[in-house]
């Protein structure tokens, strides 16, 4: 994202070694700073969890206390909107200068998607053919 850590760490009040020890796991980060680094870093807190491994994402909390069924609809795992993925897909698309351009490339992938989905059905082989 283009910060140096000692940037980083002097946009939220931190020192660079600080914010070595976040990233390398070796300290918790409070829910405020996480928040605060998402700021500066102009992004969502989601985009800090989107491909959490496996490993620890089952040390959730929320897979301690809540059923499979009951989980809810808003985690980064279940919403598109929330994945880091679909952030940047917006970023990049809201770059593009032309309004033109921009509509193009949404019926573009409003038709991607569409095909995708038909493609996607299971169709019956005409009779006679392997």
């Amino acid at each position: 994202m283009g910060f140096s850590q000692e940037r980083l760490g002097q946009a939220i009040g931190l020192t660079f070694q600080q914010v070595q020890k976040y990233e390398r796991g070796l300290n918790r980060i409070g829910a405020s700073q996480l928040f605060d680094l998402s700021q500066v870093l102009g992004t969502d807190v989601n985009y800090f969890f989107d491909g959490m491994s496996e490993e620890v994402a089952k040390n959730s909390p929320v897979r301690w206390h809540v059923l499979k069924e009951q989980r809810s609809p808003y985690l980064a795992e279940e919403n598109p909107i929330a994945k880091r993925e679909t952030l940047e897909l917006v970023r990049t698309y809201y770059r593009i200068d032309s309004d033109n351009l921009r509509k193009s490339l949404f019926e573009l992938a409003k038709a991607l998607a569409t095909h995708s989905s038909i493609s996607a059905t299971p169709s019956k082989e005409p009779s006679g053919t392997k």
